[in-house]
């Protein structure tokens, strides 16, 4: 039993001090958001929904996107994943839209900030494609091999 009381005490001790430590830690922070990630602004007028309903529910809707796109084949450019890429491309140095390997890229922004991993551009392209690059285009250079290897696949077993 004192065994018990002594892990409470200690438990409620450490809440104590994480709770301080996060008190001080927002108290100098609460009149300016300097300490907040500032995100790129988009190219458009305005976007697809009021930013601070994006920020909270982007998530959401591009994973109802995915699933309306995918699962159903309905495809619609609202909140469509390219249209977002499209419109918050970020330029380096060298004048061209970054990757999704620059710290710099929109998503990275606030993705890093949060310590939320971004797994979207594991298949999707990160930039913009280039003008006059025909649709998928982009999203398919240096695969050529794929085409050959799949229709091998398909062959050894029996289709």
């Amino acid at each position: 039993m004192a065994m018990m009381r002594a892990i409470i005490r200690n438990a409620a001790g450490f809440a104590t001090v994480v709770v301080v430590l996060v008190l001080s830690c927002v108290e100098g922070r609460s009149a300016d958001a300097s300490w907040m990630p500032k995100p790129a602004r988009g190219q458009g007028e305005k976007c697809v929904a009021q930013t601070d309903w994006m920020r909270r529910n982007h998530m959401i809707v591009l994973m109802h996107q995915r699933d309306g796109t995918v699962h159903d084949g309905i495809r619609t450019s609202r909140f469509s994943l390219k249209g977002c890429v499209d419109c918050h491309a970020v330029k380096g140095a060298d004048g061209k839209p970054v990757t999704i390997a620059s710290g710099d890229h929109f998503c990275r922004t606030c993705h890093d900030y949060a310590a939320v991993r971004v797994d979207c551009f594991e298949c999707h392209a990160s930039r913009p494609e280039p003008a006059g690059a025909s649709a998928g285009s982009a999203s398919f250079a240096g695969r050529e091999h794929d085409g050959a290897a799949l229709v091998q696949y398909l062959r050894s077993v029996g289709r």
